[in-house]
């Protein structure tokens, strides 16, 4: 556990938010893996920070699903299971179809802009085989139409299951056909929300993972690693 750095300390935010948002971060982004135990005293050390506000940090990370807590062992960051990403994904479907169904209902012309910007931009990535600005690109996507819904309940809770299963994002994503599949979903999705049709809209946001999920499948009977 030697690959984080001391934070940077942000005296805007309180000391305890700045470790849990670090952590999260390195979680995520696989620094800190799956399986991995989380021992307060060297994080601690490595961030330059007391023992509180990690013991802070890995308590709200356990209540995200992204650390669990075993008895006698400590802390862990949480291993996912095939089955863990499909319940996940599941309901992503209907909570993402509700998104957009809003967002046709609720969208204003800045934000359709925006979409169309964002899809274009996600397209050329695609050429470009650019990984890591395709997946900001995809959450930007997203986030256009989840704030377009006006329900911050709704945003939150997907942004938490999003979190969730952040690592598989990053394999779907960096399959070449998978990301050319999703070029065009995202038009679809687009195209429903801009006519106003909350219906097709639902249709095509829930099969839009739905096809992730099938990748999944596909991945596991192929004996692939998640």
């Amino acid at each position: 556990m030697d690959n984080l750095n001391k934070l940077n300390l942000d005296e805007y935010k309180p000391l305890r938010d700045v470790v849990f948002e670090n952590l999260r971060e390195a979680i995520l982004e696989g620094k800190l893996k799956p399986g991995q135990r989380l021992m307060e005293v060297q994080l601690a050390e490595q961030l330059g920070v007391s023992r509180t506000p990690v013991r802070e940090a890995i308590r709200k990370l356990e209540l995200e699903g992204l650390v669990v807590m075993l008895p006698r062992k400590g802390a862990y960051v949480a291993n996912m299971s095939l089955k863990d990403i499909i319940d996940v994904l599941e309901i992503r479907a209907s909570l993402e179809g509700l998104a957009a169904s809003l967002a046709a209902e609720r969208i204003n012309p800045d934000d359709i802009k925006k979409l169309e910007k964002i899809s274009k931009e996600f397209e050329e990535l695609t050429i470009a085989s650019d990984v890591d600005t395709l997946l900001k690109k995809d959450v930007e996507f997203h986030e256009c139409i989840f704030k377009a819904t006006n329900n911050k309940k709704l945003h939150q809770l997907i942004n938490s299951l999003w979190e969730q299963v952040y690592r598989f994002r990053v394999t779907y994503i960096s399959d070449y056909d998978s990301s050319l599949s999703i070029v065009n979903e995202h038009k679809l999705i687009l195209d429903a929300i801009k006519k106003g049709d909350n219906e097709l809209a639902k249709k095509y946001a829930r099969e839009h993972i739905e096809k992730a999920e099938q990748f999944m499948i596909e991945r596991a009977m192929n004996n692939k690693d998640i």
